[in-house]
């Protein structure tokens, strides 16, 4: 579970985030969904300790992430806007370093690569080089990773930009079970089919703050809208966001 409470950073004097609060809990995907540039990665970096909120509180499964960074990076699973993989290292191995990092002892480290190389489908690449690796490839690669050590809450940056249809399914299916397993879901993305496919809960940002919050059916009811797509164009206020 995450609970954030009035979580504010700026850089410089552009004020990404501007007093932002929501709940993200467990057995649920909780949907970031908002204009490029609205705050949305920002949001992801403070939570998972990458960059420190100037003002404002985070505690994930009731833990300050600042406070206990190590131990709260057990608790997580992160799949950031830049995938990051080590281009020498292959699949498997990118996974497995990982793994060790977190302490995962190498028989039971080795099982849970090739479940998880089944359950995403890389079974085709998982030796090689990730060196010219497609962008599904890629996504998948930082997935296994993001989660070989089973984690409770996993945040995931706009995953399937760049994907084709048929890993967009593959990796929408895969969040549904972490979801059916009781896995706390954070999911950023601009993308209105993901929300619609996947959110138990939508948060809107708009320009650093939260512009509206609810499952789909609130969001409607909210914008007085018929589509989900009118409906985020009617609560962030303009179509103007669209293009920023």
């Amino acid at each position: 579970m995450i609970e954030v409470e009035n979580l504010t950073k700026s850089f410089g004097e552009v004020k990404a985030v501007r007093g932002v609060s929501f709940k993200a809990l467990d057995g649920k995907i909780t949907g970031l969904l908002g204009p490029n540039g609205a705050g949305k990665t920002t949001t992801l970096r403070m939570l998972y300790t990458l960059l420190e909120p100037d003002s404002g509180s985070i505690k994930i499964d009731g833990l300050n992430p600042h406070e206990h960074a190590l131990e709260v990076k057990r608790k997580l699973g992160v799949v950031p806007d830049s995938r990051g993989l080590y281009t020498r290292l292959s699949a498997r191995e990118n996974i497995r370093y990982f793994g060790q990092l977190h302490g995962m002892a190498a028989p039971e480290l080795d099982v849970r690569i090739d479940e998880l190389s089944e359950i995403l489908g890389m079974q085709k690449f998982i030796d090689r080089r990730t060196d010219g690796f497609s962008q599904g490839q890629r996504v998948k690669v930082a997935i296994a990773r993001a989660v070989v050590h089973s984690p409770q809450t996993i945040l995931l940056d706009e995953p399937t930009n760049g994907l084709d249809v048929m890993t967009t399914r593959a990796l929408r299916h895969y969040l549904l079970e972490l979801k059916k397993a009781g896995h706390c879901v954070v999911l950023s993305t601009h993308i209105m089919q993901e929300v619609a496919a996947l959110c138990d809960h939508i948060i809107i940002i708009a320009d650093g703050q939260i512009a509206a919050a609810g499952n789909a059916d609130e969001l409607l009811q909210q914008s007085g809208c018929e589509t989900l797509e009118d409906a985020f164009v009617n609560l962030i206020g303009t179509e103007e966001g669209l293009l920023s």
